[in-house]
């Protein structure tokens, strides 16, 4: 009999007990997966939307935190802060375009959907936008929306909104982009600023410099002409992944806890495995087995337990983390979650580590075990009733 199959015999001899270690170490690496998948995604998502926003520069009122640095790319409701006297100081910078965003937010069918107020010409030529339906027209009584909203509530051109009590017609629908502008209603700004009575107020100005290797010397010109805070969009990447991954780390230090629980459900099943097999270990010594080689069988059977474990846990954690992200990613902080493509994240890379690393931990777990089965008495352990 081979050594493989003299391990896979012996750790399926009682298969209950099999089972239930092997299910420790899934339900603990299941966990771990799911985190590292989910945080992909969301690292992945957070660098897209920075990407798609456009601008090398966000321009902000002074004294935001990171959370609302975190709904520039969410889309999420902003708080106006910056005067249209500072948009146009902001804009008359020389070798920017500065495109102010109010964003605020209303319902459809109870839902909420944010509402971003724009200046249309200037966006439009901004963002490449197209129109797939209707046509693009934004004034006082006429709205756009994104692609993704207009399939969540089955909207057509042509159909009314009410939007804080006031009726408008929904003139166009745009292409969709894949990104968080499918997900929002487009007005014109002036009329966004009158509806929501914010004054000439507006949340954030987007601003794409002529010269990437000057974005200093415009950071600085801007902050001189107008009372504002700016942030670069490589800036607003690293403060929202730090908090990501501040996040994560406490996350997976919990998922550790369950994975080191199941180390020592593994130390328990082995260290029973050895007292049930005392006999046999004598007689595998009496007829010339080495203690090596008893050493090696019973850490090759620790890692025969991880490995299942870690492919199972795996298969777990991929297919929860798939499931879960659009129920996980309807609040603020995860919203980048509720898109699908954040949770198709099956990357080669954490399911090599997945498993490693549960052979690893299983592995380390079997250790002392297999010296304890290795250090036997032949005497003792054949004399073993």
């Amino acid at each position: 009999m081979t050594r493989s199959k003299l391990v896979f015999k012996n750790i399926t001899r009682k298969k209950s007990r099999f089972l239930f270690t092997v299910f420790g170490i899934a339900v603990g690496i299941a966990s771990l997966v799911t985190l590292l998948s989910l945080g992909a995604g969301l690292e992945s998502q957070v660098r897209k939307q920075s990407e798609q926003l456009g601008a090398e520069l966000v321009v902000t009122p002074k004294g935001w935190c990171a959370y609302e640095q975190i709904s520039v790319l969410t889309g999420e409701t902003l708080p106006e802060a910056i005067p249209n006297e500072d948009v146009e100081k902001v804009a008359a910078v020389p070798g920017v375009t500065a495109i102010p965003y109010l964003v605020q937010r209303t319902a459809i069918k109870n839902q909420p959907v944010p509402v971003v107020g724009i200046e249309p010409s200037r966006m439009k030529a901004f963002k490449g936008w197209d129109i797939d339906r209707g046509e693009y027209l934004l004034n006082e009584g006429n709205v756009v929306v994104g692609f993704g909203i207009a399939k969540q509530f089955e909207l057509n051109a042509g159909d009314k909104l009410t939007i804080r009590g006031a009726p408008f017609r929904l003139n166009g629908i745009l292409k969709e982009v894949g990104n968080r502008d499918d997900l929002a209603i487009y007005m014109d700004l002036a009329t966004a600023q009158k509806l929501y009575q914010v004054r000439d107020m507006v949340s954030f100005i987007a601003v794409r410099v002529d010269d990437i290797t000057q974005i200093d010397k415009y950071s600085a010109e801007i902050q001189e002409r107008a009372n504002v805070a700016v942030v670069s969009d490589k800036q607003l990447v690293r403060s929202v992944l730090a908090i990501v991954g501040t996040v994560r780390n406490t996350l997976q230090m919990i998922a550790a806890v369950a994975i080191l629980a199941a180390c020592f459900g593994i130390i328990n099943t082995m260290m029973t495995a050895i007292h049930e097999r005392k006999r046999e270990i004598g007689i595998l010594q009496a007829l010339g087995a080495k203690r090596r080689a008893i050493f090696t069988l019973f850490l090759y059977e620790s890692a025969f337990y991880g490995l299942v474990g870690g492919v199972i846990g795996m298969v777990l954690g991929f297919g929860f983390s798939y499931f879960a992200a659009p129920y996980i990613g309807q609040n603020e902080f995860t919203a980048f979650l509720g898109s699908a493509e954040s949770a198709k994240v099956f990357s080669l890379d954490v399911m090599g580590e997945a498993i490693f690393f549960s052979v690893l931990v299983a592995s380390l777990s079997g250790i002392y075990p297999a010296l304890q089965a290795s250090k036997l008495s032949p005497v003792e352990a054949i004399s073993y009733e």
